[in-house]
């Protein structure tokens, strides 16, 4: 597995962490020998310790997501440039990053009121605490959706954390390399995001 050991983790709690402050995931799976790539939501129950998701049924990687298929699920934490400029040691420029895979097993979710109960429950968890938005079972625009999606449960079958961190840097480097990818994870991207909207 890469990248070196000192750079991954196997605290499943430290990974569930990642997924639920970052759930946009990116889902991969193999149909005919070709990848095939989406970026949708993705939650962790914690009572089945599952991913749940759904996907639109028009999407051609429906196609690959079986009953018993295998698929990779990548979370993608914060991540920025390292300037060597930050440490108090002389190094070389690099790339911190936070990065969760999980390989797991799909099972389809067909009954349409199974499917509605996990468009409910990732609305809920993506409200967060303070819940503007309660998506009603009886909502007219999700009972007219549900025909659309296709709702699928993984079950997990391998954990990989991947948690660049300055880790082989003596410990002030270390900070100095967090703290800087704690300001880079907070910058104001709003001209960025303007100049997308043009």
């Amino acid at each position: 597995m890469y990248p070196p050991k000192h750079h991954q983790t196997n605290d499943q709690q430290k990974m569930i962490a990642v997924i639920k402050q970052y759930p946009f995931a990116m889902l991969a799976s193999v149909k005919e020998g070709n990848p095939l790539i989406t970026h949708i939501p993705i939650i962790y129950n914690e009572a089945t310790g599952k991913l749940v998701a759904h996907i639109d049924k028009y999407n051609p990687q429906v196609a690959s997501l079986k009953d018993g298929a295998e698929v990779t699920v990548v979370f993608r934490g914060p991540d920025c440039y390292i300037s060597p400029s930050v440490y108090t040691t002389k190094q070389l420029p690099t790339w911190n990053y936070i990065i969760v895979h999980i390989k797991g097993i799909v099972s389809l979710i067909n009954d349409p009121e199974e499917a509605k109960d996990t468009m409910i429950a990732m609305t809920q968890f993506l409200e967060g605490t303070d819940q503007k938005f309660v998506l009603d079972k009886d909502n007219r625009g999700m009972r007219n959706l549900i025909n659309y999606i296709q709702a699928f449960e993984i079950e997990i079958t391998h954990w990989e954390g991947k948690f660049k961190l300055s880790q082989d840097k003596k410990q002030q480097d270390q900070e100095n390399a967090k703290q800087e990818l704690i300001k880079k994870s907070r910058e104001d991207i709003t001209g960025f995001i303007d100049d997308l909207y043009l």
